[in-house]
């Protein structure tokens, strides 16, 4: 099994990192995806701890959209940065996480805009996959998907919280989708529905650790290890095994990040 989303680099996790892959491992996990800010030192320093302690986990870098003010002035130095780390980081495989958040809106809209864009065609450049993050954006973000053609590359709806038409566009793009803790909630409804409609040949699945915590763990720190609970969640939703949806979701893993 493997968590294809997490941020393990986060200082949340820097007093107990040890006991953290100690007990993703202990759980089955066979690898994890970390995320990682480009530009931020701090994540560069654990994520040097995380791979001494797991050498399979490999790494995403990108701006977040959170972060895409501060590249407002020169937004093509977004990629540049982008490229730089990456080609530092010899176990990364992905751009991201990269997109739009119209929740929050810590950085303009046209800020953010312009720097997905960037990223997307960085992407492109080097054909690697992206992950993205969508929130209240959804017809930005597909916009640009389509402007940029981004479906050359491919990537991943991560945390994916829409409906199952939001689904349907990312699927017909094709791009994965990956569900994370969210999906176990109760009132999670529509969420439920689109685990079950998602083919298995495009189906991820992550905590975002340490945010998002599935039941039963809700509203505490979420890790690794977690990510046996969605695996559960989404067999029982599709009628099948943990182990089969586990299986499946690292193959897809696999054949997307090529880690």
């Amino acid at each position: 099994m493997i968590d294809s989303h997490c941020h393990l680099a986060d200082e949340v996790f820097a007093p107990d990192l040890d006991a953290v892959v100690a007990r993703a491992k202990t759980a089955g996990l066979e690898r994890v995806m970390v995320i990682l800010e480009a530009g931020n030192q701090k994540e560069v320093e654990q994520a040097g701890h995380v791979e001494r302690l797991w050498p399979e986990t490999r790494f995403a870098i990108g701006v977040h959209p959170h972060q895409a003010h501060q590249f407002a002035d020169d937004p093509e130095r977004t990629a540049v940065l982008v490229q730089d780390q990456f080609d530092s980081t010899p176990a990364a495989r992905a751009i991201g996480e990269i997109g739009l958040d119209y929740h929050y809106d810590f950085a303009p809209r046209d800020v953010q805009q312009q720097v997905f864009r960037e990223q997307i065609r960085l992407a492109k450049r080097r054909r690697l996959p992206i992950v993205i993050h969508t929130r209240e954006a959804e017809e930005d973000t597909f916009r640009l998907l389509e402007e940029e053609r981004a479906s050359d590359t491919g990537g991943v709806f991560h945390c994916f919280t829409g409906d199952r038409a939001m689904a349907q566009r990312a699927l017909d793009i094709g791009f994965h989708i990956s569900l994370a803790g969210i999906v176990t909630f109760p009132r999670a409804l529509e969420l439920k529905e689109v685990a079950k409609m998602v083919p298995i040949e495009r189906l991820l699945i992550e905590t975002d650790s340490p945010f998002l915590a599935p039941a039963p763990n809700r509203g505490k720190r979420n890790e690794p290890a977690n990510v046996v609970h969605v695996a559960a969640t989404i067999a029982e939703l599709r009628g099948a095994a943990a182990d089969e949806i586990g299986q499946a979701a690292r193959a897809n893993f696999e054949r997307l990040f090529k880690p």
